[in-house]
Parts: structure tokens; C-alpha cells; sequence
């Protein structure tokens, strides 16, 4: 009985060192939203992110229209969670940027929950600061652009909601 409570114990220890795992990977967000035109479509975009329960502050920078998104404890929010949110208020993301953990810009792809961020380019980012290059985190005019760059990406012309392509700023 005395082992089957220990192999109990370390077997829920692993699974909640997993769990902080794949929520410690993003510390900070910072999005562009494009569309605005005064401080109440700030407000309304602040709104919706500050309605998920996984974010602990939202700063907004009115002279840039950038939202930087910090997060609870041990959780953080998928990339498209966060665009849906801005895109809910009625604007677009014009560019997202994501500020990663040490360990996990060490990685070649890191887990989020149930989605990806692949890197798509070798260079790793001194700052731990990457971009989201993927269709709706760019503009549409800029990911024309990129898309014939990174065509080479199998995985990058997909419409893969759950894989998000980073490169480093």
C-alpha cells in the first residue's frame, strides 16, 4: 500500500510539472491592433482580452496601438484565443509579438496546451522576443510577402490553427 501511494504521489507531481511546462513557455504578449481610431477602440479591445480569466494586466499603448498582455500565474493563452478576442472587438491584429521562456526558446518547437509554435527560421532572438508570422497575425499585405518567402515551409501555407510559425526580432 506504502508504494502504491508514492508511485501515486511522484506520478501527480510529474503531471503537474507538466502542466506548468506548457503554460510557463509565453511571459508576455504584445499585439498591434490595426483599425482603431480613438481611445474607444482601445477600450473595447482591452475589454475583451481583460475578459479571459487567463490574464493578469493588459497595458495599452495608444500612440502605437500595442496591447501588452501579461498573464496568471503558470497559465498563459494560445495565440489565436488572443486574436479572436481583438478580432471580437471588431479590429485585426496587425502583429504579434511573443516574449518566450528561456528554456523554451532554446527548443526547436514548443508546446502550447494543444498548440505549436514552430520556428521557422534558425536565428533564435537574444530578447527571447518572436514574432507570430502566420495569415491574421500580420497583415494581409506583409504575409503575401512572407509567404513567398517561407513557401519553402510546407506547414506555413496550411491554415493549421493549432501551429503557429515564429521568427526571432
Amino acid at each position: 500500500m506504502n508504494t502504491f501511494t508514492i508511485k501515486s504521489f511522484i506520478a501527480g507531481l510529474g503531471l503537474l510539472f507538466t502542466s506548468f511546462a506548457g503554460y510557463a513557455q509565453i511571459s508576455k504578449v504584445d499585439i498591434m491592433a490595426t483599425g482603431l481610431t480613438c481611445s474607444m477602440c482601445s477600450n473595447a479591445i482591452n475589454k475583451q482580452l481583460k475578459s479571459l480569466s487567463q490574464i493578469a494586466d493588459v497595458a495599452t499603448d495608444l500612440n502605437t496601438n500595442t496591447f501588452t498582455i501579461s498573464f496568471n500565474e503558470n497559465q498563459t493563452v494560445s495565440p489565436k484565443v488572443l486574436k479572436d478576442a481583438v478580432e471580437k472587438a471588431g479590429f485585426f491584429v496587425g502583429s504579434m509579438v511573443l516574449t518566450l521562456s528561456p528554456e523554451a526558446a532554446a527548443a526547436q518547437q514548443v508546446a502550447v496546451g494543444d498548440d505549436s509554435l514552430v520556428f521557422i527560421e534558425d536565428k533564435k532572438a537574444s530578447s527571447n522576443q518572436y514574432r507570430v508570422v502566420d495569415k491574421g497575425f500580420v497583415t494581409q499585405k506583409e504575409y503575401k510577402k512572407l509567404s513567398k518567402t517561407y513557401a519553402k515551409h510546407g506547414s506555413y501555407s496550411s491554415e493549421n490553427d493549432k501551429v503557429y510559425h515564429i521568427v526571432a526580432l
